[in-house]
């Protein structure tokens, strides 16, 4: 499910036609304007519902619409014909397949960003080498410690410039020069274009200035080899430290991946020799060795042996967690100081671990809407600058001083160097990147930039009681048969039913039973009910076990067990009534546990203004006992997963921004309709995957987090924009002589170009600041 903007109406996040996603690695991008070219590239390709590319990940997500009638093949066929777009528009693409394939590719993109980086420097040394002295010579007579030239002495400095330039163009530069004629190819106008425009229209002026001077009429003035060396020595000292950004902020996935080991040591038939085997050869079933210090390969259950496992690199959580036989360990998690034999459960792309980077990598990808306007606005900025560049060359060479041409070109460079948007496009995915990076270093899983942009507008958070509030481990303290029934038959029909349920009233239930009934009874026809119970036919007869409303909804009379109700919601116990073809057969009285830090948690909410609520499908008395625990005042208790949405919606309505916390499958409906669902990362997977937020700690510290870091993301992406767009509103008008009349001021290419490196450096350094931003 994706997010939209949080301005939207209650139900636009709700789920519309099924949708397949294709992740495509792209090549070749370099700014903004190339983004918006490889999505107007893949959204011409049929079926296409959206695409979206990010710089930063060079990578490019596609859904592609009625996803549930697509076969595997169809899908492989669509991907071909997105790289032929893709190709066809100037760019490489390849498809994706599973986390196998997605880890693949960004330890690729990892080699071949350090081999940019390596080529980029390379070439930025030998800019800088032949370029000094080209600058060196261009600006001889502005040195203190030199005499003005003779004619003689000029002529020869020009020629000298003249050779020394073109290892500057033909090595250093020719990177600018190929993507732009690339792109003039099939129409489009990059970066690389400005770059390339720039420095040829003044690379040809000076030689014609140095080699044909009677070409050219009137005054000539001076070349501009100098300003041709410092604009293609600057961008690509820019380029360089953009690539090394990149790397670095990629680092978050990367470190996901890492966690898995390559193989696994597996057990033998015999259960005493092992194999050492390739992760991808692991099966569901095998038993796998996991030896004191060694990750845990996949997600599984002890089968045998004791330790304590650290958790943290996926939890957030500090302390090591301990597990014996019949405890789940999850893959990427750290063996401690015992031996584990683990039976495999889940491999592959089912882990844990595959899913959490899936996530990640989907949230990186995703763009926030500031970053859509940001596009959008790129795809014309581009030749919109040409235009600027070309009508300021005719200004100056109509109406400016003497020597015209020389300011009309000057002017006319200054402008397409200056204006490239690499800052611009750098601004909002760096910062989300690291951000999101940030978060799921700390238990935090961020679906797309666009919850992240939300989530720090959320003024009003609704909790969920059981799981969320609770540790969602409820333990039955009581049982009361009704009259005429026998307290093991009353266990027996319970455990019938609720050991096919997974609420944790329901497995509270099961567990109590399990300890006094040999086997549950076979039941048939077995059928949820969201926020009520659970009903199904044991040997032929009806059973219900739920909550007070849904047996007398069902027609079930209470009053034989009416006081003990009482009694129970006195004490705060949660009731879970059992009811046999229509008839009152007990109750059990159910109690959870508040969260550790759970009143904490609630208090900072409180203390930084947001309005904390509790919306619970319980009864009153437990709802209201586990409030005053914690400090809610406001509780809507007995609230149906349609209640809960609703609540939702409604708040919405009155213009507060709503997180909605909660972990079972009665909070899915609330966790969609709210602004930003938080869902617990124990919950069930409706809820997991009905959330902007997945929580895999079970703390609600996941949830300060989150807006806090949210809020600190928006200043940092506000930033990066308002100081690239206010770049290009001064920079532009400034080269292109709108200062002039007045001051005499005027920018030269050579300036034009150190201002448009220190942009981009500007916003990466700013940007690189989340990496310090600490969860006080």
């Amino acid at each position: 499910m994706t997010a939209a903007a949080a301005g939207e109406p209650a139900n636009a996040r709700e789920s519309g036609p099924p949708e397949t996603e294709v992740v495509l690695s792209i090549s070749g991008m370099h700014c903004a304007s190339c983004v918006a070219s490889v999505e107007r590239a893949l959204a011409s390709v049929p079926g296409v519902a959206r695409a979206e590319a990010n710089l930063v990940e060079e990578t490019a997500t596609v859904r592609v619409a009625g996803g549930g009638r697509w076969t595997e093949e169809a899908v492989q066929v669509a991907g071909e014909a997105m790289s032929e777009a893709v190709a066809a528009a100037g760019y490489g693409a390849s498809v994706l397949e599973g986390p196998d394939s997605q880890a693949a590719a960004a330890r690729t993109r990892d080699a071949e960003r350090d081999a940019e980086a390596a080529v980029l420097l390379r070439r930025f040394k030998v800019a800088a080498a032949f370029g000094l002295p080209v600058f060196v010579l261009g600006h001889w007579e502005m040195l203190p410690w030199t005499s003005p030239m003779s004619e003689a002495a000029r002529t020869a400095a020009w020629q000298a410039s003249a050779a020394l330039i073109l290892p500057v163009l033909l090595y250093a530069g020719r990177g600018f020069f190929a993507g732009a004629w690339l792109a003039g190819r099939r129409g489009r106008f990059t970066m690389d274009s400005l770059v390339a425009l720039g420095t040829g229209a003044a690379w040809l002026q000076s030689m014609t200035v140095v080699l044909a001077p009677h070409l050219l009429p009137g005054q000539l003035g001076r070349p501009f080899f100098e300003a041709v060396a410092a604009v293609v020595a600057l961008v690509l000292l820019g380029q360089v430290l953009e690539a090394r950004a990149k790397g670095r902020t990629a680092r978050a996935l990367r470190e996901l991946f890492a966690l898995a080991p390559e193989t696994a040591e597996r057990l033998r038939s015999d259960r005493v020799e092992t194999e050492t085997v390739p992760l991808s050869a692991v099966g569901p079933g095998d038993l796998l060795r996991v030896r004191p210090g060694g990750r845990v390969p996949v997600d599984g259950i002890v089968e045998s042996g004791a330790s304590e496992v650290d958790e943290s690199m996926l939890t957030g959580e500090a302390l090591p967690v301990a597990k014996a036989a019949g405890d789940p360990v999850t893959g990427g998690s750290v063996n401690g100081a015992g031996a584990l034999v683990v039976e495999a459960v889940r491999v592959g792309a089912d882990t844990v671990l595959a899913r959490i980077a899936h996530m990640v990598r989907r949230a990186q990808a995703a763009k926030p809407p500031i970053q859509r306007a940001v596009d959008a606005v790129a795809g014309w900025f581009v030749p919109a600058v040409v235009v600027v560049a070309a009508a300021t060359f005719a200004a100056w060479a109509v109406w400016g001083p003497a020597p015209r041409l020389n300011f009309a070109v000057a002017t006319a460079v200054s402008v397409l160097v200056v204006a490239c948007p690499c800052a611009m496009g750098l601004a909002t995915p760096l910062s989300v990147m690291i951000a999101i990076g940030q978060a799921a270093r700390r238990g935090v899983l961020i679906r797309d930039g666009a919850a992240l942009q939300r989530a720090r507008r959320v003024d009003t958070v609704l909790l969920d009681k059981t799981g969320t509030l609770t540790e969602g481990r409820p333990a039955v303290a009581s049982v009361h048969a009704a009259p005429g029934c026998p307290e093991a038959e009353l266990v027996a029909w319970a455990a019938s039913v609720e050991d096919a349920s997974e609420h944790p009233v329901a497995r509270a239930v099961a567990q109590f039973a399990a300890a006094r009934v040999s086997r549950p009874r076979p039941a048939e026809r077995f059928a949820a009910h969201p926020g009520l119970g659970a009903s199904a036919v044991v040997e032929g007869r009806r059973v219900l076990v739920g909550s007070a409303a849904f047996l007398e909804g069902a027609g079930v009379d209470l009053d034989p067990l009416r006081e003990v109700l009482d009694e129970l919601a006195e004490k705060g116990r949660t009731p879970a009534l059992v009811a046999v073809d229509g008839a009152l057969a007990g109750v059990f009285g159910v109690v959870d546990q508040v969260r550790p830090g759970a009143a904490a948690a609630v208090a900072r909410l409180r203390g930084r203004g947001i309005d904390v609520r509790m919306a619970t499908g319980d009864a009153e008395a437990p709802a209201r006992r586990v409030a005053r625990q914690v400090g809610i005042e406001r509780v809507t208790a007995r609230a149906s997963p349609a209640d809960k949405a609703d609540l939702a919606a409604e708040l919405r309505e009155r213009g507060r921004v709503v997180a909605m916390i909660g972990d079972g499958i009665n909070d899915g409906p609330a966790l969609a309709r709210a602004d930003v669902g938080i869902a617990m990362g124990g919950g069930t997977h409706v809820a997991r995957e009905a959330g902007d937020v997945v929580l895999l700690g079970d703390s609600l510290r996941g949830a300060e987090t989150l807006l806090r870091l949210s809020r600190a993301a928006s200043r940092n992406i506000a930033q990066n924009l308002v100081g690239a767009f206010a770049y290009n509103v001064v920079a532009i008008p400034v080269a292109a002589g709108a200062l002039y009349p007045w001051t005499g001021l005027l920018l030269s290419p050579a300036i034009a170009g150190a201002a448009m490196a220190f942009s981009s450096v500007t916003v990466v350094a700013n940007a690189n600041r989340l990496r310090r931003w600490r969860d006080g």
